[in-house]
C-alpha cells in the first residue's frame, strides 16, 4: 500500500495529535517526559509492524518531504545561531563538545571490542558503534558503502540503517527517564523554573507550542532565509563532495544560515526568533513524526544477534555514560540535567531527538539557556567533523588493514 506526499503529511500531522492525546491520557508516558512525536510515531510503528508480520501488508509512505524539512530545521538552528551568545558560553561548549568526543571514541571501542570478542567483523562494530549511532542514518549509510565497496563487507550499508533506526528509537525513549532519575538528585520539581532563565524568556526552540506572534512578511522574510540556506548549502555539498572535506548536506546548510544570521545582525538587521521558532519547531515536529512512524521495526528484527548485543550494549553504555559523565562534567545542575537529556538523543540518534527530548524536559521543569544554546551547535555542526575524525583514526587500526 503506498501512501502519496499528501497522505503522507496527513499522517504525520495525525501522530502528533496522536502523541499529544498519549501523553495526556498515560502519565506514565508524562512521567517520563517522553516526546510527543515519539509517543505518536512508535505506537503507528507498532502497527505497520503488525501489519507486515500477521497480515503481510506493508505500508510505504512518501518521504519526499522528509529531507527538507529536517534541512529547514538545521537552517533555524542556524538562524538562532547567534555567534556572541555562543562567545559567552564557549567554555561549557568546549567542554561539552569534550564530552561528546569522549563517547565516539568509547562507542567504537565497546563495539570493535564486543565484535573482536563475538569473532564477528570488527568493521560490525564501528558500524554499531559512532558511525551509526552518534552519525544516525546519513553517516552510516555513507560509511556503510565505503566498507562495502573498500573494505569487502557486504551487507553493511543494510546494517548501518537498521543500527541507525534502533538508535533512533532507543535515543527518543531514554532522554526522558534520564533526565528523571537525574532531576531526582538535585531535588527539582515540576514547573520549577531555572534561575537563571525567567519564564518570561523563553529561548527560541525551548517552548514547541508557545504562541509566537509573527506577521505574514516576517514570516515570509524569514522562509526567504531558510530557503537561501537550503539552496545554497546543497550547492556546497555538491562542491566538497568526494573530497576530505566532504560533510553532510545538513551541515552546508547549517554553516550557511549561521553565516546569514550573523552578517544581518551586524547590519543592524537581526533575523526574527518568534519566526524561527514557529518554522524550527513545526519543521522538527513533523520530521520527528514522519521518521518515526516510517521505522521499519521488522528490519530490527532481522539484526544478527552479533549486531543486535553490540547495540543492546551500547545503550547501556549510553545510560551510564549519561549518568556518570555527562552530568558531572557538566556541573551537576538543572542545565546539566538538560544536556544529559539531548546527549542521550543525539548520542544514539540524531539532533531532532536531542531537540525533542530537551523540550520535553524543558516544557516540565523549566527553560534551560545554556542547553539551547550548546547541544544544537554541537550535535548539528561539530560532531559530524569529530565523528569522521575519529572513525578514520580507528579505521588505521592494524586489524583494518
Amino acid at each position: 500500500m503506498n501512501i502519496g506526499v499528501y497522505g503522507t503529511l496527513v499522517a504525520a500531522s495525525l501522530v502528533l495529535l496522536l502523541g499529544n492525546r498519549l501523553l495526556a491520557a498515560l502519565p506514565l508516558l508524562r512521567k517520563w517526559t517522553i516526546p510527543e512525536p515519539v509517543a505518536g510515531g512508535l505506537v503507528v510503528a507498532l502497527v505497520l509492524f503488525g501489519l507486515h508480520t500477521f497480515v503481510h501488508v506493508d505500508v510505504r509512505f512518501d518521504a519526499s518531504l522528509q529531507a527538507p524539512l529536517m534541512l529547514a530545521f538545521f537552517a533555524t538552528i542556524g538562524l538562532n545561531a547567534n555567534l556572541a551568545s555562543l562567545k559567552s558560553g564557549g567554555p561549557m561548549l568546549v567542554r561539552f563538545l569534550a564530552v561528546v568526543i569522549g563517547l565516539l571514541v568509547l562507542q567504537n571501542v565497546v563495539g570493535i571490542g564486543l565484535a573482536l570478542a563475538m569473532r564477528v567483523d570488527p568493521l560490525f562494530g564501528l558500524l554499531g558503534g559512532s558511525v551509526s549511532l552518534a552519525g544516525g542514518h546519513g553517516t552510516g549509510a555513507a560509511w556503510g558503502k565505503v566498507f562495502t565497496e573498500h573494505h569487502g563487507l557486504q551487507s553493511a550499508t543494510e546494517a548501518a540503517i537498521a543500527c541507525a533506526t534502533f538508535g533512533l528509537v532507543m535515543g527518543g525513549i531514554l532522554g526522558g527517564p534520564v533526565a528523571q532519575h537525574l532531576l531526582k538528585r538535585i531535588g527539582h520539581t515540576d514547573n520549577t523554573a531555572d534561575a537563571d532563565a525567567p519564564a518570561d524568556a523563553p529561548y527560541a526552540f525551548e517552548e514547541p507550542k508557545a504562541e509566537q506572534a509573527t506577521t505574514p512578511a516576517v514570516f515570509i522574510e524569514t522562509l526567504t532565509l531558510i530557503a537561501i540556506s537550503l539552496a545554497a548549502g546543497d550547492v556546497i555539498a555538491g562542491w566538497i563532495a568526494g573530497t576530505p572535506f566532504e560533510l553532510p548536506g545538513f551541515v552546508c546548510t547549517l554553516f550557511i544560515a549561521v553565516l546569514l544570521a550573523n552578517t544581518l545582525a551586524f547590519m543592524g538587521r537581526p533575523v526574527a526568533e518568534h519566526a524561527v521558532a514557529l518554522i524550527g519547531n513545526v519543521s522538527l515536529a513533523l520530521f520527528l513524526a514522519m521518521a518515526l512512524m516510517t521505522l521499519r521495526l521488522w528490519d530490527l528484527a532481522a539484526l544478527a544477534l552479533p549486531v543486535f548485543s553490540i547495540l543492546v550494549a551500547q545503550t547501556v553504555m549510553m545510560v551510564l555514560y549519561a549518568l556518570f559523565v555527562t552530568f558531572p562534567v557538566m556541573g551537576r545542575n538543572y542545565d546539566a540535567v538538560v544536556l544529559s537529556a539531548g546527549h542521550c538523543g543525539f548520542g544514539l540518534g540524531a539532533t531532532p531527538t536531542a531537540i525533542a527530548n530537551m523540550q520535553a524536559v524543558t516544557a516540565r521543569f523549566g527553560h534551560s539557556h545554556l542547553a539551547f544554546l550548546v547541544v544544537p551547535m554541537v550535535a548539528a555542526f561539530f560532531i559530524d567533523i569529530a565523528n569522521a575524525i575519529v572513525i578514520k583514526l580507528f579505521l588505521a587500526l592494524p586489524f583494518f588493514a
